[in-house]
């Protein structure tokens, strides 16, 4: 029980015996046996990642940046971004941002029934006093990165960059209507077809059909009886692979 629950001391450890197990025991006797940290490790509570990966369920940041369609018409992308999942939440183009505009994407995101709790963002003037309070309003506290911060909000910062690597710099948008349709679709993407290092690697929203392949033995093999199936992402710009069973009598 102690190695297994670090933040366990011999008082909970007795109490644990005896309510769950029947063994009465003194937390004396407990602490006589508990394994003993040697010198100079670190301690054996919840480590500094541990921490940030429990706070980062609760955490969604949220920023703008600017595409160019091919009339040099210049357009706004405001993206929302999970921590913990590391999931795009909600992406929206307009040519005209506003307070107004950002409250209502933002109020799209969280709906009524939010587990979110904090919302990162910089401190643009599109971000107003009222939009803020608008926001607390609805459960979520505000953190306002310090000025020329952008590692403050560094996760939102890597995604800004991923689009433009992967999306945006291979293609041109003809219209405010065609920017969203490409981002649309990078988006679905990004959240089921793109697999992310930091979580494992793994996909944020891995789609449902790949449970129904079982995997090899041997994990430098394919599966037996089992056929890859590429499907194109914007016209061939990436592709996302999955296993399907093989059809019958192939």
């Amino acid at each position: 029980m102690a190695n297994e629950n670090r933040l366990w001391g011999e008082e909970r450890i007795a109490n644990e015996l005896l309510v769950k197990l029947g063994i009465q025991i003194s937390p004396r006797t407990v602490r006589k046996y508990m394994p003993k940290r040697p010198r100079g490790q670190q301690r054996g509570d919840q480590r500094w990642s541990t921490f940030l990966k429990n706070h980062a369920e609760a955490i969604l940041a949220c920023d703008f940046f600017v595409a160019v369609t091919a009339s040099f018409r210049v357009l706004y992308v405001f993206v929302v971004i999970e921590h913990g999942t590391r999931g795009l939440a909600h992406l929206n183009v307009t040519a005209h941002p506003s307070a107004h505009w950002t409250l209502q994407q933002l109020r799209d995101v969280l709906g009524e029934s939010s587990a979110h709790r904090y919302l990162i963002h910089d401190r643009d003037a599109i971000y107003a006093r009222h939009l803020d309070t608008s926001i607390r309003a609805l459960g979520l506290e505000v953190l306002r990165s310090p000025i020329a911060s952008p590692k403050a909000n560094a996760i939102c910062e890597r995604l800004l960059g991923t689009i433009r690597r992967e999306c945006l710099d291979w293609m041109i948008p003809l219209s405010e209507a065609h920017l969203r349709s490409i981002l649309r679709t990078w988006r679905n993407h990004y959240n089921s077809g793109r697999p992310h290092s930091v979580l494992g690697p793994g996909v944020p929203d891995p789609p449902q059909q790949s449970a129904r392949i079982p995997k090899s033995a041997d994990p430098h093999r394919m599966l037996a009886g089992a056929l890859v199936r590429a499907k194109s992402v914007l016209g061939g710009l990436h592709h996302e692979y999955a296993l399907v069973p093989m059809p019958a009598g192939v």
